[in-house]
């Protein structure tokens, strides 16, 4: 049976896409051994800069360079205006969600949503339970994939609204592009998106606590340098111009959270921090973190701090929550949901159950918690054995997994070690939730390099490309 798979720059009879019609006759006229030897100097530069990741469960302090496609992802400024309302209601929602789960449960009442699903989830924090956070506002920073599917339209696959990361990745791409084929850009009106630093540090000043009128102090709260995206955390530091701390640099006096500096303490106002929760605060979580502020908590509780994402976000981009985003859309905005779900199958439920266990072949199988594209089966890219050992996993714990119909992700030509050859990809948007909600235009595009492959995560093979916006 063959697929139809959506081609991000040629159509079903293989003419190049209006929009990609400038790229397509620069690439033909560019001999091959300029891009080879353009390709070779991006790698070089991407290890001078430091661009890697660290792979948990490899030996220690071994990094990898994600690789780096030349050839960009092109979106149109039409589409991308429809996928940016999509994008602004669905953070909108989710938003509204955890303001209410904290404070009313109206969803949970009215019976939109199991409570069981929502106050027995692992991420449910009961110490957010009532807490007033300053502008109302959970997820600051919303990291929601996207994927095309064979008829040309978008789904959001996930919302990452915990610690999502990538934007780096984003930042330094287009920088790249620009650097190698400044030429491009004469041809083309492309969206800007080095911008991001300025808005997100203009985002988290907005939400500072409340009677904290004036120049806000915004620091980065990072695990440390072990953590697999500490380049990241560097980065948007230094290009934000604000402090890059660990837990051991913060301490709570009277509520009130304060950085050591060389001039003594400092008030902080606000926390970006890429800290699961669990690990944030050692008197409310998780006892032997070493990687927190005791005391944390109670200061936010309090009001005088403003942590972004919020404590208490993850039930929200929960694989077992995602089902119900767009009845939330619709009982807290009163529309109709812009952008779809991927259908999904709550294994929990026996009907879903027993349709999963007919089709394993067919589906994709996510654990709930699970994340980094780890913990799942893609039944039509797995042996019998593997499918089988899976099932005995669904089989032990049903509620753990949800499955989805595997979708016809676009693909997008991409260079590898053959030659020019499609390969399938995602899209990650970057939301800023603060007075109002903003975005960069595009995002991180991710591409699965291995032929076939239809998981994009770069711990699991995965490269990026530059995403472009065109202006007109």
């Amino acid at each position: 049976m063959s697929i139809n798979f959506y081609n991000e720059m040629y159509d079903a009879s293989g003419a190049v896409r209006p929009h990609y019609r400038a790229y397509a006759d620069w690439l033909a006229a560019t001999p091959a051994e300029k891009i080879a030897r353009k390709r070779a100097e991006a790698d070089i530069a991407f290890h001078r800069v430091g661009i890697t990741f660290a792979v948990y469960g490899e030996e220690a302090g071994k990094e990898r360079l994600i690789p780096f496609d030349i050839i960009p992802r092109i979106i149109p400024a039409d589409e991308w205006t429809q996928l940016q309302k999509g994008l602004r209601q669905r953070v909108k929602a989710l938003n509204a969600f955890l303001h209410d789960i904290y404070h009313e449960q109206a969803i949970l009442k009215a019976g939109h949503i199991p409570r069981e699903q929502v106050l027995n989830n692992a991420q449910f924090r009961p110490e957010m339970m009532g807490v007033d956070v300053a502008a109302g506002i959970y997820a600051h920073i919303a990291g929601v994939d996207l994927v095309r599917a064979g008829g040309g339209e978008f789904y959001v696959l996930e919302d990452n609204l915990r610690v999502p990361s990538g934007v780096s990745y984003m930042i330094e791409d287009r920088k790249m592009t620009m650097r190698l084929f400044p030429e491009l850009f004469s041809r083309h009106k492309i969206a800007p998106v080095a911008h991001y630093p300025d808005m997100l540090l203009e985002n988290l000043r907005t939400v500072a606590p409340h009677g904290v009128e004036k120049d806000p102090t915004v620091v980065l709260l990072t695990p440390g340098a072990y953590n697999s995206a500490y380049f990241e955390h560097t980065f948007l530091a230094q290009q934000m111009g604000v402090e890059l701390v660990e837990g051991r640099d913060l301490f709570v006096k009277d509520d009130t959270v304060f950085m050591r500096t060389t001039q003594g303490p400092q008030r902080v106002d606000v926390i970006y921090r890429r800290l699961d929760d669990d690990f944030l605060d050692p008197l409310a979580f998780r006892k032997d973190s070493m990687l927190g502020v005791p005391g944390l908590l109670s200061a936010y509780r309090a009001g005088r701090v403003t942590l972004a994402n919020a404590i208490g976000t993850g039930v929200a981009d929960d694989k077992s929550i995602y089902p119900y985003v767009p009845d939330m859309v619709r009982f807290y905005l009163g529309e109709e949901p812009l952008l779809n779900n991927v259908p999904t199958y709550m294994l929990r439920k026996p009907d879903d159950l027993q349709y999963a266990l007919d089709h394993l072949p067919e589906l994709v199988v996510k654990e709930v918690h699970g994340a980094g594209g780890y913990g799942m089966l893609v039944g039509p890219a797995s042996t019998k054995t593997q499918i089988e050992d899976f099932r005995q996993r669904i089989l032990a714990a049903p509620e753990k997994y949800i499955a989805q119909p595997t979708l016809a992700l676009s693909n997008c030509p991409t260079f590898v070690e053959s030659g020019i050859a499609p390969r399938h990809l995602d899209l990650r948007p970057f939301v800023l939730s603060g007075k109002e909600i903003q975005m960069v235009p595009g995002g991180l595009t991710r591409v699965a390099l291995r032929e076939g492959s239809l998981v994009v995560n770069s711990s699991q093979g995965g490269g990026t490309k530059d995403t472009w916006v065109l202006e007109d």
